[in-house]
């Protein structure tokens, strides 16, 4: 989860993230090298007092920046289309969650087990311990089996809503009337914590996501007392 002052994006914790982090310090060293370029030459220009009234045109100067930047465009362009493609594909999943949000709460359905479905509500600042976070904890929390491929169907029973979990590298839309999917893996065991993300009313800052990530016998223990 983010913490005070951290400037950098959350530790990834599915593949997916770890590749969009790979992305981001990529795209950054190629800012960074333009920038850095930039400034050379504007500062260059400033300090240089020379002139020339034979210097009308450049032939190789033109042909160089105009090449240059349709190259770099390239190299984000591949790695970017490439995880594009990544996030949109679903590869066999072997569990479906269903989110449907509400004014001001969230309620999961459990696909792929009978009568498998709860209500999840932020803990109110009264009722919080010390081992819980304001904002971010919830009465409720999905449990999940880590390295697992998951299907998430996401909808929305009142107004826009979004799902968002950012150390997963998961935003989906929560829309009345239709059903948006994605996919993700949980690559290492915890708690991964997320808020709504699109402004829905009043309350829109007290809904938040809370994922525990756990092995899969746990998860199936978990499972069976739920079905109770």
């Amino acid at each position: 989860m983010t913490t005070w002052l951290n400037m950098s994006l959350q530790d990834g914790a599915s593949p997916i993230m770890e590749q969009l982090v790979f992305f981001h310090d990529h795209v950054l060293m190629i800012m960074l090298m333009i920038t850095t370029t930039v400034l050379y030459m504007m500062i260059t220009l400033i300090r240089n007092k020379q002139t020339s009234r034979f210097m009308l045109e450049g032939q190789m100067i033109e042909t160089t920046w105009t090449i240059a930047p349709a190259i770099i465009l390239v190299f984000i362009a591949m790695p970017s289309l490439r995880l594009l493609y990544l996030m949109d594909e679903v590869h066999n999943p072997s569990l479906t969650l269903k989110a449907v949000g509400h004014q001001w709460y969230w309620s999961y359905e459990y696909s792929d087990f009978t009568k498998l479905e709860f209500d999840s509500y932020m803990i109110p600042q009264e009722e919080q311990q010390e081992s819980t976070f304001r904002l971010l904890d919830t009465d409720n929390r999905i449990v999940l089996p880590m390295n697992s491929p998951i299907r998430m169907i996401v909808t929305a029973a009142d107004v826009l809503h979004s799902w968002t979990i950012p150390s997963l590298g998961v935003k989906t839309d929560a829309t009345p009337g239709r059903l948006n999917q994605t996919s993700f893996s949980i690559s290492r065991p915890g708690i991964l914590y997320g808020q709504c993300s699109e402004i829905c009313g009043a309350n829109h800052s007290f809904m938040p996501i809370t994922i525990e990530s756990v092995p899969a016998k746990y998860f199936i223990n978990w499972v069976s007392k739920m079905s109770e």
